[in-house]
């Protein structure tokens, strides 16, 4: 079955195409993921995936989403999160990170406590984007960056891509997706800046592309780097899937192993054609077009649907969310529906 088959990404191998999507838990202090994050993370590698990552994990304080985020912009930070990334690989899964800047849409709440902007009197900050344009009224009003700050932001992903890897992750992905800063430098509908950063479609590459070349240059030439994009904003006349491949040809150049293609973001409510892995085309078509590998994501949720998406070469990987929330040991249960035997951790074996 081509779900279980081995991948290798430069010296890497991933024992099958099964990853554990970055998906935020807002359940750290101070950047510091809790034990939350090891029971959340660590069962996901005894589940059976292949690569397990992180949540966003914000390059700077004022890169987080939430003050809940978790971070790796301290070097305190690779001490609480090294534990996590060892237990991850004893079980066979590869760790990774995902490295974020949430940008416009930074200093809000939780969920689950509303999502909406939180004042500075009660631990939030001003947020930083292109330009000083909200995401919503709800939203805090964004300064624009300034471009030392720019220049400050690639030395900030630099920085954090070193302490994962001091941390013990293997896997670094820029996010570049769902409306956060890389992406609001990319989407005309958040980047109405005049200067070398907006305007022209190189103009607004050239951020992204500048990370991405910063983080490659100082992440082992041995291990992989992944960039998440969202391959169209769903709004006509903004960012689109031709301009995500234009830059997509770009990152393979500059060393980028991996795109991982989700969408949308940018504007609050756009109208999304929802359903069974509704952003699968934008992988297959990027990877067909770019020549480079890339994760299929959103609403995956059946072994034969994963299966199929493998074995028809829409794409390398496919990377599970909300299923995972709802079924850790998926890749286990995959397994079994599609005929084929992983050996379970020893303390396990009992029940198989």
């Amino acid at each position: 079955m081509s779900l279980f088959t081995p991948l290798k990404l430069r010296e890497l191998e991933f024992r099958n195409r099964i990853v554990v999507s970055p998906m935020c838990e807002y359940s750290a202090k101070d950047g510091h993921p809790q034990p939350w994050h090891f029971v959340h993370l660590g069962s996901r590698a005894i589940g059976g995936a292949a690569l397990v990552f992180s949540e966003a994990s914000a390059v700077e304080a004022t890169g987080r989403i939430s003050p809940q985020d978790a971070g790796i912009y301290l070097d305190a930070h690779v001490d609480t999160w090294r534990p996590i990334a060892k237990f991850i690989r004893e079980h066979g899964a590869v760790a990774g990170m995902q490295l974020a800047h949430a940008g416009r849409k930074g200093s809000t709440a939780a969920p689950w406590l509303g999502g909406k902007k939180v004042a500075i009197s009660d631990g939030g900050w001003e947020p930083v984007a292109p330009s000083a344009i909200a995401f919503d009224p709800a939203y805090p009003m964004p300064r624009a960056l300034t471009l030392f700050e720019i220049d400050s932001v690639v030395k900030n992903f630099v920085g954090a891509a070193e302490r994962a890897l001091a941390a013990g992750f293997e896997v670094v992905e820029i996010h570049a997706a769902h409306g956060y800063l890389l992406h609001e430098f990319l989407s005309p509908l958040s980047n109405q800046r005049t200067d070398d950063y907006g305007g022209s479609l190189e103009n607004r590459m050239r951020l992204p592309l500048r990370v991405a070349e910063a983080v490659r240059a100082a992440w082992p030439a041995r291990l992989p780097l992944f960039m998440r994009v969202s391959s169209t904003d769903w709004v006509d006349g903004a960012w689109d899937l031709q301009q995500t491949i234009h830059l997509s040809k770009k990152l393979q150049a500059l060393g980028v192993d991996l795109i991982d293609a989700s969408s949308g973001g940018s504007v609050p409510n756009p109208k999304v054609p929802l359903g069974p892995g509704y952003q699968v085309r934008f992988a297959e078509e990027i990877r067909k077009q770019a020549g480079v590998p890339t994760g299929a994501v959103g609403m995956i949720t059946d072994p034969a649907q994963a299966e199929t998406i493998i074995a028809t070469g829409q794409a390398d990987l496919v990377f599970l969310a909300r299923e995972m929330l709802r079924d850790p040991y998926w890749p286990r249960r995959a397994a079994h529906a599609l005929g084929v035997k992983i050996e379970p951790p020893v303390q396990y074996q009992r029940a198989w």
